[in-house]
């Protein structure tokens, strides 16, 4: 069974940055695209960013210039790089593990972006 383990989330001021990481085991890493959903009170889960297994990223218009994907498949892991935070940011973000039709999701970790 797929595992991801997220980490790097906390509390933030507006403006300021923080990196999320995200380890994955017991998949075949290099051929998964992998993503960072995020999740606010009251919302629906949506979508922050994606990368293929060849590099190719894909984002949200919300966050267009201000997060990077990136990932280490050496490492197994996922990274999203968030600059330029704001409120509107704060939500759970989760890890997601894509292929075939079939998904695997990581527990969130709380980001909150405040002053």
């Amino acid at each position: 069974q797929v595992q991801l383990v997220e980490s790097g989330g906390g509390l933030v001021q507006p403006g300021g940055s923080l990196r999320l990481s995200c380890a994955a085991s017991r998949i075949v890493f290099r051929i998964y695209t992998m993503g960072w959903y995020r999740q606010a009170p009251g919302k629906q889960r949506e979508l922050v960013a994606t990368i293929t297994y060849t590099g190719t990223s894909n984002y949200a218009d919300s966050v267009k210039g201000r997060f990077t994907i990136s990932r280490d498949n050496a490492k197994n892991t996922v990274y999203l790089q968030m600059n330029n935070l704001k409120p509107a940011d704060t939500a759970v973000y989760y890890c997601n593990a894509h292929v075939a039709g079939f998904d695997s999701w990581g527990q969130g970790t709380q980001v909150t972006v405040s002053s």
